[in-house]
């Protein structure tokens, strides 16, 4: 294959800055690997939950009820827009488990006795479908299973309705609803104290009394079918059996959970990439500034010998573009080979029958297109300020630049520094442009170091504002059913308890114009101790003693401010509905919420003193006898030992935050030593026959060097402060694009975070500026002289 002469001439110049060249494509390799990694951990997740959905009819819409007779069923089935149906039992019972202290929570469904669910089928991982002639067979999630170790035959002993069952599990299973498992009021997934059940359908009727019955249903609709109208009817029929309020498949929780984290992949797959790219365009821009700048000669003789302006500015655009795609290459493998490493994590996360990583061709088309324009906007702006030169002027050297006294010349001060010194500080004020290129290159790569950081922080700031300054209970209970006020006096009776609060709650639709939300309105005291309601800054708020109190995310979803009425419609009970002021926001951090004054809520609700939660202050001296009584009380539903939400958590997020410091380690690491060495590489070029002339004159390798690597120090010193601010920028508005109804980060700067972020980038300068250091051990004097410039 015959190769051109310019094509040539391009591999030649790729290969003498093949270090300059490396350290830009390890930018746009580190920026394509992001993009790789986050958006195919994306494609990956969507194709399975799409897959799974589909496979195993997940339902379009949710209702819960008090009671209904099965031959509602039929009525459902009818309602237009309803192409399946699947009505069911449904109770959250007490589980007591071997090897576990305190009381696990299990969510007990029911199973047809004959053929599979309709809607919401159950895939068996292993074992077999339970045997309605035995009716204490159960499958069970495969989290659960996992986190204690059982196996086919292990017993689980279960309060149902009053009654201790054992119970054996001969198969484990995965349900699309609990992909995301997680029990009711708690923000991560706790596999050891929460577990999902499946059990044949009348022996779970007959357990709860339900024979012939329902008082769950998931329904799926026809291809097309809008959910709003099929919900709009299913309150009607099942409002007079306490209906709840259907909810479409969006805000089914796991399913909730599920498409936020999608979003945030999404985000982050897109904005951080973004980063890298122009940081990538922006060295190669200022690298081949200075390359063509030496070869304005070249560019003249070529025009000479009958080359058009277009070609050569192909020629050197086509450079650019092997750079590019030399990133891409190594950007995609390593975004597979991390990529691989993250879909692990998730499948801790979340349950499919099969979740594994996909590199989508699209996303790597995607990633090598926008990294190729990038090379290209690059190098344009570079290129086309050389080729407009005319031949003739192209042939002679650059003129010097016009010597004229400096500031630091000028100064009584400065003077007074060393020859060295001097030569830095005048070389920067010679080149501004050159030099605010570098300061905000190496900005950058402070601000993506600090972006992780302080989302750790914020982190922290969460755990320490729910847990700590909001939580301040030991123990949070939840009851089978509404207690009168004699619950407070049966728990404050109990071993190990030192204070008592109950709660009441109640399930409601709030509407505001055209937009509602099914939520559960929490009637608390005017300044409850142990659980208090707090904003991000960690500020308590109370609740007046009429209106309500919503959370500031609510608020914007409903389109409503303080001073605004509501559409309040309790749903269960009487059924109470009223117009409401919404008397305060509170800022918060977790979910959405709504607040009432309890004794405002029991009037609204026609009753008296009556609690549906407790937050309890335990010995923990007393915690063993106080679990042990718990196991033994049907009246408690759910237990949650805050020490172990905790613990849970840490866990949960630890996995995200080490990934996180990883990533931003090595990626800003990347980032600045690009910029530095780029940045060392083209003053030595730009002033190799000046420090040349220097060694010839008498001075050392170390006294040129203070005068190459000091001016990089101050470039880098002078990067810290602003990379600090662009980080803080970088951070609020990543946080504004992953703000969601499940949580809402404190965005929290930290002297450790802005620390640790300066030292990573000073580590990388270091081994930049000790790369080129090597570099001019080894200069040529003799040849550099020789060079006519």
């Amino acid at each position: 294959m015959v190769i051109s002469s310019l094509n040539r001439k391009m591999l030649r110049d790729l290969w003498a800055m093949r270090g300059q060249m490396l350290a830009i494509a390890m930018v746009a390799a580190a920026g394509v690997a992001i993009f790789v990694m986050y958006l195919s951990n994306f494609d990956s997740l969507r194709r399975a939950q799409e897959s799974y959905y589909r496979q195993q009819r997940f339902a379009d819409v949710f209702v819960a009820l008090k009671r209904a007779p099965r031959r509602l069923e039929q009525a459902i089935r009818n309602i237009p827009g309803v192409a399946s149906v699947e009505t069911r039992v449904a109770a959250n019972v007490t589980l007591d488990v071997p090897g576990l202290e305190e009381p696990a929570s299990g969510r007990l469904l029911s199973f047809p006795s004959r053929g599979r669910p309709r809607v919401n089928d159950v895939y068996l991982v292993k074992g077999r479908w339970v045997d309605e002639t035995r009716p204490d067979e159960v499958l069970a999630s495969e989290s659960f299973v996992e986190a204690h170790g059982f196996t086919l035959g292990s017993p689980v002993r279960a309060v149902l309705n009053g009654h201790s069952r054992r119970l054996t599990i001969v198969g484990i299973a995965l349900s699309p609803e609990y992909i995301y498992s997680l029990r009711p009021g708690e923000i991560v997934p706790d596999d050891r104290r929460f577990g999902v059940l499946w059990m044949e359908r009348k022996a779970l009727a007959a357990a709860f009394d339900m024979e012939d019955a329902f008082n769950d249903a998931a329904v799926l609709l026809s291809p097309g079918e809008s959910p709003d109208e099929v919900i709009a009817r299913l309150d009607s029929l099942l409002q007079p059996y306490g209906g709840q309020g259907a909810i479409p498949r969006a805000r089914q929780f796991s399913h909730w959970m599920l498409e936020s984290e999608l979003t945030q992949l999404e985000t982050f797959g897109l904005v951080m990439p973004a980063v890298f790219l122009l940081v990538a365009a922006f060295i190669l821009n200022i690298a081949l500034t200075r390359a063509l700048a030496l070869e304005r000669a070249q560019i003249a003789t070529l025009k000479a010998v009958g080359y058009t302006s277009a070609a050569i500015g192909w020629h050197y655009v086509k450079g650019a573009l092997w750079i590019a795609g030399a990133g891409c290459a190594a950007g995609t493998a390593a975004g597979w080979w991390l990529g691989g490493g993250m879909i692990g994590l998730y499948n801790q996360y979340f349950r499919f029958p099969a979740l594994s990583f996909h590199l989508s061709p699209t996303v790597v088309v995607a990633a090598t297109s926008l990294t190729l324009v990038s090379a290209v906007l690059g190098a344009f702006l570079a290129v086309r300020r050389a080729i407009r030169i005319p031949a003739a002027e192209a042939m002679r050297p650059e003129l010097p630049a016009r010597y004229r006294q400096s500031v630091v010349e000028r100064s009584f001060l400065l003077r007074r520094l060393s020859s060295a010194s001097r030569m830095v500080l005048r070389n920067l004020e010679r080149q501004p442009l050159r030099a605010a290129a570098s300061v905000f290159g190496i900005a950058f790569a402070v601000a993506i170091m600090m972006t992780g950081l302080v989302f750790i922080d914020a982190m922290e700031a969460l755990v320490l504002t729910q847990f700590w300054i909001a939580e301040r209970q030991d123990l949070a209970l939840t009851f089978s059913e509404p207690r009168s006020a004699d619950a407070a006096h049966e728990l404050e009776r109990l071993p190990g308890v030192l204070a008592v609060e109950t709660e009441r709650s109640v399930p409601a639709r709030i509407t505001a114009g055209h937009r509602s939300r099914n939520l559960a309105v929490s009637g608390v005291s005017p300044s409850p101790r142990l659980r208090r309601i707090v904003d991000r800054e960690g500020h308590a708020a109370t609740v007046p003693p009429s209106g309500i109190v919503l959370s500031k995310k609510l608020a914007e979803i409903l389109g409503v401010s303080r001073g605004d009425l509501v559409f309040l419609e309790v749903l269960e009970g009487q059924r109470p509905a009223v117009d409401v002021a919404v008397s305060g926001l509170v800022d918060d951090t977790l979910g959405l919420s709504v607040y009432m004054n309890k004794d405002a809520l029991h009037r609204l609700m026609h009753e008296g003193e009556t609690a549906t939660a407790a937050t309890l202050l335990i010995d923990p001296a007393q915690e063993s006898r106080l679990v042990r009584r718990l196991k033994g009380m049907p009246a408690v539903a759910g237990t949650a030992f805050k020490r172990a939400v905790l613990q849970s958590f840490r866990k949960t997020m630890a996995l995200n935050l080490n990934l996180m410091i990883f990533f931003n380690v090595v990626f800003a690491g990347v980032v600045a030593f690009g910029v530095v060495y780029n940045a060392a590489r083209v003053s030595l070029s730009e002033r190799r026959r000046e420090l040349a002339s220097l060694r010839v004159l008498g001075f050392t390798i170390s006294e040129i060097s203070t005068i190459l690597l000091g001016e990089l120090g101050l470039l880098t010193l002078a990067a810290l402060p602003l990379g600090a601010i662009l980080g803080y920028g970088l951070s609020l508005a990543i946080a504004q694009t992953v703000h969601s109804e499940v949580f809402r980060f404190p965005i929290v700067v930290t002297p450790q975070a802005v620390g640790w972020a300066f030292f990573t980038v000073i580590m990388a300068a270091a081994v930049s500026g000790f790369v080129v250091r090597r570099q001019l051990d080894r200069l040529n004097l003799v040849g550099v002289l020789k060079t006519r410039d």
